[in-house]
């Protein structure tokens, strides 16, 4: 790494915006694109934004990256590119990252910020100080399971830039192998000023949601300005259930299976509501309460019986035993909840005991029993220590049924309501003093307001390290997720089982698949199943850590570390080190707890070598199945076994392959994954025209090598710039201007023309139309490479790189991989392609097609005889 190097330490667990700069003077500081791409498949979301920023000053200054994600995603990269040098992020043991950030605090060095926004989000904020007129590219990449919630499942992002951006784009890629049931699209990003923005595709397995708002539109519309947008775009989706067995997907190992069936009747529920009325309950959170109550109770089926518990420093009852849910019972209830209110302290224990008993004193056939309790306090009446209270309630219990804590406000001891629900097969909630307060309790209770199934439990055949396989209830609109690694990748079938209780009744689901049949995952994400199971079975892990003690608690704590590590998530037991330009600063972020929330202690690190060898080889991975806490001493040899056979291995000499043609990259239409084509060498071509701009580019191609020789444009008749790989030369009708590459930054300017010019990189603006101009050397073989970054939409390009609005679907069914283009199917073959596009070269993705289609027409079309 850079000696002059600045070790930034991410931590956290993040939906997503990039705020590029929040800078007293805009034009200091340009946003050349902000692009969200979020692919989703099987409920897996992947989600990278990528920004681009230049310092428009000719003087060095900061530039700001801001992004907020989701709590419950994981980051796993985090990468910065300048002057094309990339600095990528390593996941390192919390412990370790925080020695680093206590020695530079002691150098008086600076500290990153990050803090909770939101219910939902958390934002990070990160600045780096670049060169005059130079560039830097944020790139982040985060990863989450989305959870079915009321029947749907959603993907948010969040978009704040602080400036209108040309090149403006977020694109969303759904793939679900059972079909997708409906698509919708809401948020503060989809108002009618911005819906023409916005476009949606389905077609039966894949949806497609871009956003690709004008730099006017990010001005202009409701709540926009001159800072341009600032709001969310809401995806909401649910998948077809056409097999009430459930859905099992298997890919390279690895299986996952969604279970969530429909067509059972709904469970009589007992349920009794613990209400905190203690003093600091009063003003607006004891209204919000009785409204929601109030509600809640209209909601209930006749067949439900229910009871109500309101305590303080003492216990009341609205009846001593549970009242079936009848008109006149519901009516009686309302009046008792219209005259609740606050005074004196608060004694849990004895509240929810009495809620514990009021349940077995009623016991009924074929029914569901849930505990809800609210408070917005700590214990302070009868018995005060948390522990002998979550061992009472336990201890009363014995697992027969949930009890779901409901936090109110950042008072409570929500870790407390967290493990006491967790011991007892239920979960912890906060909900925030807001205005919508009662709609967040009321929501809550949607959720578990129709039980179907209990007690359930799922189990599979030649399967090993599962995630949780029991449930105590299963509720409408939800799912069960289990997850897993096939023991025997060469059997032919996969078999699932579950078994369950439905209105008293055992019931039986078995379902038998073929796993030739389940592969149906698009070549790009094929990795996905395995970072699903890592992402799920370290969630799990992490939530059992309150329920565990002593030497089991470090030992699956150390487990957990290990996969964090492994799979590069940030967790709440890791940090992000990113090396950076600056001299020895240091910049720590941890993933910020509520308030009320203590936070852990740091972990011994097990291991910390890198992943990959010199050459980019896959290194040994750390065998899981052998030993499921393997020690520092177990996995370490074997990687620095390996990577020293890298470092002794001779290198070959090198030899340059001869190119027969370019390849360039084209996003499609409403896709994640682009198209490429091949463009063949030794001809003089129109790479980009508009007529009406009077603007046009050619470029010669390079015989036998990558890239071009020389690039040429032409702009309103008297405007000439020539680009070869020696030297720049400008001629605006009167004055010659040369520039060298390879010298300190500088710009130019006139009539519509703007030249900057840096150490391997060129922005050229033309009008309306801006291109990036790389020079790449490779091999010995130097380059250039044109790269389109500014146009408006009603621009009509034409040339090699001027063919917009493209768009594919994928057909299935075939031996080969087949595209549906411009109504044509095309054979195709996903290739691993370099991208020239940005000064930090890597290799990408993409489908490879004829010239002749994506063009519509022979090379010999977009030829010219001179420059």
């Amino acid at each position: 790494m850079d000696q002059a190097a600045f070790r930034l330490i991410l931590l956290g667990i993040f939906l997503i915006s990039a705020t590029s700069d929040v800078v007293k003077k805009k034009q200091n500081v340009k946003i050349y694109s902000f692009h969200i791409n979020s692919t989703v498949t099987s409920r897996y979301a992947t989600t990278v934004i990528t920004s681009r920023v230049g310092n428009m000053l000719a003087e060095s200054q900061e530039i700001h990256f801001e992004v907020k994600i989701p709590k419950n995603a994981f980051i796993s990269k985090f990468r910065m590119i300048i002057d094309g040098k990339t600095y990528d992020g390593v996941v390192k043991e919390k412990g370790e990252a925080k020695q680093q950030y206590t020695q530079a605090v002691s150098r008086r060095e600076s500290a990153g910020l990050v803090r909770s926004v939101g219910r939902t989000l958390e934002d990070f904020k990160t600045s780096v100080t670049i060169a005059a007129l130079s560039k830097v590219t944020f790139e982040l990449t985060y990863e989450e399971l989305l959870k079915r919630r009321l029947g749907k499942y959603e993907l948010l992002i969040n978009a704040h830039p602080m400036q209108p951006v040309a090149n403006f784009k977020i694109d969303v890629h759904i793939h679900e192998q059972p079909g997708i049931s409906f698509l919708d699209v809401k948020g503060d990003l989809s108002t009618n000023d911005l819906a023409s923005a916005i476009s949606t595709t389905r077609a039966n397995k894949d949806a497609w949601v871009t956003f690709h708002p004008t730099q006017e539109q990010q001005t202009t519309c409701k709540g926009c300005g001159e800072n341009g947008l600032n709001g969310d775009l809401l995806v909401t989706y649910d998948v077809e259930r056409r097999n009430p067995k459930g859905e099992i997907t298997v890919s390279k190992g690895y299986f996952v299976h969604y279970f969530a069936p429909t067509d059972i009747p709904r469970i009589p529920k007992n349920v009794v509501f613990i209400i905190d009325r203690s003093g600091s309950m009063h003003g607006r959170k004891i209204e919000q309460t009785r409204l929601a109550l109030l509600r809640i109770l209209s909601d209930l089926q006749e067949d439900d019986y229910f009871g109500l518990i309101t305590f303080d420093s003492e216990i009341n009852v609205w009846k001593r035993e549970l009242l079936k849910a009848t008109k006149a019972n519901l009516e009686d209830a309302k009046s008792f909840v219209l005259k609740i209110t606050e005074r004196g302290a608060t004694d849990i224990n004895a509240a929810v005991l009495k809620g514990v008993n009021m349940i077995k004193q009623h016991p009924r056939e074929g029914t569901a029993s849930i505990l809800i309790l609210l408070t917005d306090g700590d214990p302070t009446a009868g018995e005060t220590d948390t522990e002998k209270i979550m061992s009472n309630v336990r201890e009363a219990t014995v697992s027969k049924f949930p009890l779901y804590c409901l936090g109110f406000g950042y008072d409570v001891n929500f870790e407390f309501l967290t493990q006491m629900s967790l011991e007892n097969n239920g979960l912890a909630r906060r909900i925030y003093e807001d205005s919508d307060a009662d709609l967040q309790l009321q929501g809550f209770y949607d959720e578990v307001a129709i039980p179907l199934l209990s007690d359930i439990q799922l189990n599979y055949i030649g399967v090993t390290n599962l995630t949780k396989t029991n449930f105590s209830i299963y509720f409408n609109g939800s799912e069960m997720v289990v997850s897993g690694q096939i023991m025997d990748n060469n059997v032919e079938s996969f078999t699932a089982e579950v078994i369950a209780i439905s209105k008293g009744n055992k019931v039986t689901y078995q379902e038998t698949v073929m796993k030739k049949d389940l592969s149906d995952v698009p070549p790009e994400n094929e990795k996905f199943m395995e970072r699903l199971w890592a992402y799920l079975t370290v969630k799990q892990l992490l939530e059992r850590q309150v329920l565990l003690k002593g030497q089991e608690k470090e030992e699956e704590k150390n487990y957990t570390l290990q996969l964090s590590i492994y799979y590069e998530f940030v967790t709440p037991l890791t940090s992000m080190v990113v090396t950076k330009p600056q001299e020895q600063e240091v910049e720590i972020a941890d993933k910020p707890k509520e308030r009320g929330e203590s936070s852990s202690p740091g972990l011994a690190l097990l291991y910390d070598v890198h992943r990959r060898g010199l050459h980019g080889q896959r290194l040994t991975e750390p065998d899981f199945d052998a030993d499921p806490w393997p020690e520092s001493s177990f996995i370490m040899p074997t990687y620095i076994s390996r990577i020293s056979k890298v470092l002794s291995v001779a290198q070959p000499t090198l030899s340059v392959p001869v190119v027969h043609s370019n390849r360039f990259f084209l996003q499609a239409v409403n896709q994640s994954s682009p198209i490429c084509y091949d463009v063949p060498l030794s001809h003089k071509l129109r790479l980009l025209e508009d007529t009406a701009s009077e603007f046009s580019m050619n470029g010669e191609s390079k015989t036998s090598r990558h890239g071009f020789r020389q690039i040429v444009f032409h702009y309103k008749t008297k405007h000439h710039l020539i680009i070869n790989t020696k030297s720049i030369n400008y001629h605006n009708g009167q004055d010659n201007v040369e520039f060298l590459w390879g010298k300190e930054p500088t710009q130019h300017e006139t009539e519509g023309v703007s030249l900057v010019v840096r150490e391997n990189e060129m922005d050229v603006t033309m009008g309306n139309i801006g291109v990036i101009i790389l020079l790449h050397k490779k091999n010995g073989n130097m380059f250039l490479w044109p790269a389109i970054f500014e146009y408006p939409k009603n621009v009509n390009l034409t040339g090699i790189l001027g063919k917009a609005n493209i768009s594919y679907e994928e057909l299935h069914g075939s031996d080969t991989p087949t595209l549906k283009i411009m109504d044509k199917e095309v054979k195709t073959s996903w290739e691993d392609v370099t991208d020239y596009r940005f000064q930090s070269v890597s290799a990408k993705g993409c489908w490879l097609v004829p010239f002749q289609t994506v063009m519509q027409g022979e090379i010999s079309d977009f030829t010219v005889t001179q420059l």
